[in-house]
């Protein structure tokens, strides 16, 4: 029995100890080396931004705006009236080169037509429903938010 105490705490030793050697190459090894390494960072002015223009046409009408509260800001809703059936890959897109005024967020409702003629048949089977979230911090200072088809413009206030 006291020969299990001392062999023990060998066992322990030798475990410690393998722990804390270093690298030859310089950098910090064992345990603890492995919660202070670092990597290089890629700064953002090092990085290429492709910005590409959206070639999905507007919708033909917005019909209706709802504005949904969440914790954490709110979600958009928009339903859009495209001429026809079949439009797909609806998305409210965030203009940037509008000057609206202070205060105004505008959105474009943007879908992509279908590749071949369809029917237009009834307004609920050609309805498209799209969102956006915006957060609190989006939402500081805005007075309303605009979406633009193209033939109308819905406005809500958050």
């Amino acid at each position: 029995m006291t020969l299990l105490k001392p062999l023990a705490f060998l066992f322990a030793t030798l475990a410690l100890a393998s722990c804390g050697g270093g690298d030859d190459d310089g950098g910090s090894g064992g345990l603890f080396g492995w919660f202070t390494q670092e990597e290089p960072v890629e700064m953002l002015n090092d990085v290429n931004v492709i910005t590409v223009a959206d070639d999905r046409p507007l919708v033909e009408s917005v019909e209706a705006l709802v504005v949904e509260r969440l914790p954490g800001g709110i979600i958009l809703r928009a339903t859009g009236l495209p001429p026809m059936q079949g439009w797909y890959d609806a998305q409210l897109v965030r203009e940037t080169r509008t000057s609206a005024g202070p205060g105004v967020v505008v959105y474009s409702f943007r879908a992509r037509p279908p590749r071949t003629p369809t029917r237009v048949s009834t307004q609920q089977s050609r309805e498209l429903v799209a969102g956006a979230f915006l957060s609190n911090l989006e939402l500081a200072g805005v007075t309303s938010i605009r979406v633009q088809a193209a033939g109308n413009v819905g406005t809500v206030r958050p």
